[in-house]
């Protein structure tokens, strides 16, 4: 078998475990939204059409944060449409998924939702089609008391207390082509600055998100970056990133791809600081990866103008989950910077829960990784020393066969591996010798024989995470065996 040493010592941390990190997302695109977490007259539905089922799934799952409205969408929303009687309000063309969008779930809908799932809102605001006055606008009627025409039409709507939505995004992905009002670095630089400016006025205590490339891949990735935080490094906090891994029959790379995410995030805090030294300011920026997953299933054929159609709703397996699992302990890795971290999407588009219009809500194989990672990393993430085998891959070269990443709290030291061997298993030794305490140990596994298996609506459970006590030797180092395409979070009480 092959053998990995992971050193652990709780003197060496990166940081601070933030619980924005476990965040999500809610775009209106397929069927995220309708008759994904919002679906009237179905039997687990509450008064206001939420989706009992989907919520208790999204407090199990440990979510956070949630990202609203887009995505793609938000770049040709007008938030007026989704106030207000529902009766009264107007159904749009969605011009980003090319669906149409009744407007039957709005602003009022989301923060009731986001009530009863025990999550933060994450507001995006529109700088493709729209600005500086909308965004403003909208601020001012979700966190102003009232006494002004904004702050009172939400009173009149039914919300008397102020939303005090303290997590906004400067518009999305302003760099694609794709994007609707797409703009140079320059004008989305300038833009984002006096938005920003102007929303701080309104409230000082705003977080605001400035977009960053859309990816690590594209061909202004850096100087992106650099060009919009020289105009806007004053009134953001944030830098975003957006990354999506998909499978091309290339299982060892696929599995590898947290070495992309590592080397985007390092990219991203190089030039941040970059821009902060030349202009010699004293606040680092910090990172908001708030779009990420797994997707390697676009079905999106545009032009129908349908409601709400089925669009990449990727059915994930084993090997999928595995993935997940690496890429959030890329993030962990990372928690000294990166204070936000959003999977998309939360429901039935490329989603850890699906569901189906009047059925079952299941857990796909990804819900269990983030589930894991949201509920015992804790404290704060260790700086770990990893001595593993290596293994070649096509698109990323040569690669560590394990990854891994610890957090220690009052309660103790948790584990996360992944094991990238296609084939093998690998013997995993904990050196604990900076951990003399440790009296048991808990280990949880996600694998299969078949990389390929996964959970659906006839079998929810098909893929499920397995638990096991690991012995304990006073004195001795901890041996955990890592199945071959595998996830392991491993509990240690100290």
């Amino acid at each position: 078998m092959k053998t990995a040493t992971l050193i652990l010592d709780p003197a060496f941390r990166v940081g601070p475990v933030r619980p924005r990190l476990f965040g999500s997302f809610v775009e209106h695109m397929g069927r995220c939204v309708y008759t994904g977490i919002y679906e009237p007259g179905h039997p687990r539905a509450d008064a206001d059409g939420l989706r009992e089922d989907v919520l208790a799934l999204t407090r199990e799952m440990g979510v956070s944060v949630v990202r609203y409205p887009g995505g793609n969408f938000v770049s040709g929303y007008r938030w007026e449409d989704g106030v207000g009687p529902v009766e009264e309000r107007p159904a749009r063309l969605d011009l980003a998924w090319q669906s149409l969008e009744t407007n039957a779930f709005g602003l009022h809908e989301f923060m009731t939702w986001a009530d009863r799932a025990g999550v933060e809102p994450m507001m995006a605001v529109n700088l493709g089609t729209r600005g500086v006055q909308e965004a403003v606008d909208l601020l001012e009627y979700c966190n102003h008391p009232g006494g002004t025409a904004l702050s009172d039409r939400r009173v009149k709507n039914g919300r008397t207390e102020p939303y005090g939505i303290g997590l906004w995004c400067l518009g999305n992905e302003m760099d694609g082509p794709w994007q609707i009002g797409h703009k140079t670095a320059t004008e989305y630089g300038r833009l984002a600055q006096e938005t920003g400016k102007a929303m701080k006025l309104v409230d000082p205590s705003v977080e605001l998100v400035a977009c960053g490339s859309s990816n690590g891949h594209m061909p202004t990735f850096g100087s992106w970056e650099a060009t919009v935080l020289e105009h806007c490094y004053d009134e953001a906090d944030y830098v975003s990133l957006h990354a999506y891994y998909g499978q091309d029959g290339d299982l060892p790379s696929f599995l590898a791809s947290a070495v992309d995410m590592d080397a985007f995030i390092d990219g991203v805090i190089a030039t941040a600081d970059h821009v902060r030294a030349k202009l010699h300011k004293s606040k680092r920026i910090q990172l908001s990866f708030d779009e990420w997953n797994v997707w390697y299933t676009d079905s999106f054929e545009g032009g129908t103008w349908e409601q709400a159609p089925r669009m990449s709703e990727d059915l994930f397996n084993v090997a999928d989950a595995v993935v997940v699992g690496n890429l959030l302990i890329s993030l962990l890795k990372h928690a000294d910077r990166v204070g936000v971290a959003c999977q998309a999407q939360l429901a039935n588009l490329l989603a850890p829960i699906r569901t189906e219009p009047g059925g079952p809500a299941w857990r796909q194989t990804i819900f269990h990784p983030f589930a894991h990672a949201a509920a015992y990393a804790k404290g704060d993430a260790l700086r770990v020393v990893l001595d593993a085998p290596r293994v070649e891959t096509a698109k990323y070269g040569d690669v560590p066969v394990v990854d891994a990443v610890a957090t220690h709290d009052d309660d103790g030291v948790t584990v996360f591996a992944v094991n990238r061997d296609v084939e093998e298993s690998v013997g995993l030794t904990l050196d604990l010798r900076a951990l003399p305490g440790v009296r048991s140990a808990e280990r949880i596994v996600l694998s299969d024989a078949d990389t390929g298996a996964a959970n659906t609506e006839a079998e929810p459970g098909r893929v499920t995470p397995q638990r096991s006590e690991v012995p304990v030797r006073a004195g001795e180092p901890l041996l955990v065996e890592l199945p071959p395409v595998s996830w392991n979070v491993i509990r240690l009480t100290v």
